[in-house]
């Protein structure tokens, strides 16, 4: 066994599991292994906050496949992954948190930048591994790295600063590779029987279709059942949305074409995905969950299925590995009931997607009263929706693009369609803002070749814009799309809706976004005529060819649309006599 010292150990390890790519922010606690980073192909990428530093590492797992990497100052450094590290949980994203900590001897005392870090992160982590000693280093090191594949999340690796030192005798870890099968062949056998007694099945591709890189087996099965097939809610690149048989994401601002055919199914086969509760609340005034139908949930974490909702087969299982079993058998049973009334159903399938393109089209900017009027204040200013579908026609076909969260922000999730997996990038159920601008930089730096955009509102921006400079000095070229609508757009929405439009907190006074940019050291461009949309976004994706990060600030109406979290509040109710006036 070669003799090393600890900091050579968790950096060999590092080179061991693939890793080329670190974000964060530096710190004398981990220094010693920062030192040696170059010499093993490792590239420190310097940050503007940890908490980008961590939705960098997110963006890049997504995208890769391959594992994320942030590291910070122990304390204050630490505590800024907690927001990122959240995200990527509910993202399921292999990010490996690297948390160098206060020393051994000192822990307990109170001494400078100290707390305990372990507990932080209980909840948002699939794993936490704490180095009890340097001659551990590789070994909690690797399994941090196992752990995240294998769970399929963020693991938390915490390391004493004083650990970094000392000599070890040990070999250097390699990556173990679990194979994840098809799942119980009688779970198996009774979901084909159940598709192949439907006679109007659909198929629901989740977020483990992506993850799985299971694309291909579920476009077969759809086939061989023509099956219409709608992606779980921001998962709008688990199908191919050029293939006949696809309709278009459930959830928040979804495709009503979806929502339609799905509401049809007598089977429903759900297809790496958890269920989400919010993704499958009604929307655009329609209860379309069908009640009746029978489900079938195919996930790899067992703790998942039946726990949204009622199911009739659960198989624990690789999406991919799902498909094809299920495929097989479906293709062994004597009658299959879909196959007699497949052009029927085609022709529905392509009928409510037209009547769908068609609201889209038509579908220029919101109507209600509030919309309304604020669009006659906002004269010359731009329609989100507008918007929206002319950045949809510009996009590169193969481009990323993450959104954050805010009113026009998920709006967009009418008109985001890829052909491609690992190329949409949302905050998922987490919800934070500040999310989409530093993870398309972490995507960025795992794809340079591929356009990288990020949809971003007013309020997010002035969260996360920082890293603007993190851009220009790493020659991370990506291109945010800044809505500015002058106010925290979905909050407002409650506030019209349900607090008598009296406005506290929401409105929001901005400079110019385009004009900060350019001091930073990025482009600018200012869009406030509707014939300017595509073309400032593709002269924004050209600039990156040449390694410039172009912000392109798009002045919007203060139209709304409809309320982001209708299940969750109700009219307010005012006993006291000087809050009954506020009703």
């Amino acid at each position: 066994m070669p003799r090393m010292t600890s900091s050579e150990a968790f950096v060999e390890t590092l080179a061991s599991y693939g890793v080329t790519d670190v974000f964060g922010i530096v710190g004398s606690a981990f220094m010693d292994a920062l030192d040696i980073f170059p010499a093993a192909g490792i590239r420190f990428i310097p940050t503007v906050h940890e908490q980008g530093s961590a939705h960098m590492a997110d963006g890049y797992a997504r995208v890769s496949g391959r594992h994320g990497v942030c590291i910070g100052q122990n304390g204050p450094g630490i505590t800024n992954f907690v927001t990122a590290i959240a995200a990527a949980y509910w993202a399921h994203s292999p990010v490996v948190a690297i948390t160098p900590e206060t020393g051994s001897n000192t822990m307990g005392l109170g001494g400078f930048q100290e707390t305990e870090q372990l507990p932080i992160f209980s909840k948002i982590t699939k794993y936490q591994a704490h180095v009890s000693g340097p001659g551990r280093m590789a070994e909690f090191t690797a399994r941090a790295f196992d752990m995240a594949m294998a769970e399929r999340g963020p693991t938390q690796l915490n390391i004493p600063r004083d650990y970094f030192y000392g000599d070890v005798d040990l070999p250097v870890p390699q990556p173990q590779v679990i194979e994840r099968g098809a799942g119980g062949s009688k779970s198996l056998d009774n979901a084909a029987r159940l598709l192949a007694e439907a006679e109007f099945p659909v198929i629901l591709s989740g977020g483990g279709v992506i993850m799985g890189d299971a694309v291909k087996e579920c476009v077969e099965l759809a086939e061989y059942l023509s099956a219409p097939v709608v992606n779980s809610y921001l998962h709008n690149d688990s199908f191919p949305a050029s293939h006949k048989l696809w309709c278009g994401p459930l959830g928040y601002q979804g495709s009503k074409a979806g929502m339609r055919l799905i509401s049809k199914a007598d089977v429903v086969l759900a297809l790496g995905t958890r269920l989400g509760p919010f993704g499958t609340l009604p929307q655009h005034g329609m209860d379309y969950w069908p009640k009746d139908a029978k489900i079938i949930q195919v996930d790899v974490d067992y703790r998942k299925i039946g726990l949204v909702k009622k199911i009739a087969v659960g198989i624990c299982g690789d999406a991919g590995e799902s498909a094809s079993a299920l495929l097989e058998r479906v293709k062994n049973r004597e009658q299959i009931a879909c196959l007699k009334n497949r052009d029927a159903r085609l022709e529905e399938i392509a009928s409510e997607k037209q009547v769908w393109e068609s609201e889209l089209n038509g579908w220029s900017e919101e109507t209600d009263e509030w919309s309304q009027l604020v669009s006659k204040e906002d004269a010359g200013m731009l329609h989100p929706r507008q918007v929206l579908r002319e950045l949809e026609k510009a996009t590169p076909s193969n481009a990323a693009i993450s959104t954050d969260i805010g009113n026009i922000c998920s709006v967009s999730n009418s008109y985001l369609r890829f052909d491609e997996p690992r190329s949409f990038f949302a905050a998922m159920s987490f919800g934070n803002c500040g999310y989409a601008f530093p993870t398309v930089m972490g995507v960025k730096a795992a794809s340079p070749q591929r356009p990288a955009i990020a949809y971003v509102g007013d309020g997010a921006w002035a969260m996360s814009m920082g890293e603007i400079l993190t851009c220009v000095r790493e020659n991370i070229a990506v291109t945010p799309v800044v809505f500015n609508n002058r106010q925290w757009g979905a909050e407002k929405k409650n506030q019209v809706d349900f607090y008598g439009r009296r406005f506290e907190g929401v409105n929001l006074d901005n400079p110019s976004w385009a004009g900060i940019a350019k001091s930073m050291g990025a482009e600018g461009i200012v869009v406030d005529h509707l014939d300017m949309v595509g073309d400032a976004l593709r002269e924004a994706c050209e600039a990156q060819n040449e390694g410039k990060t172009t912000v392109v600030e798009v002045m919007c109406t203060r139209e709304l649309g409809d309320p982001f979290r209708r299940d969750a509040l109700s009219k307010p109710v005012r006993h006291l006599d000087k809050y009954k006036s506020f009703v």
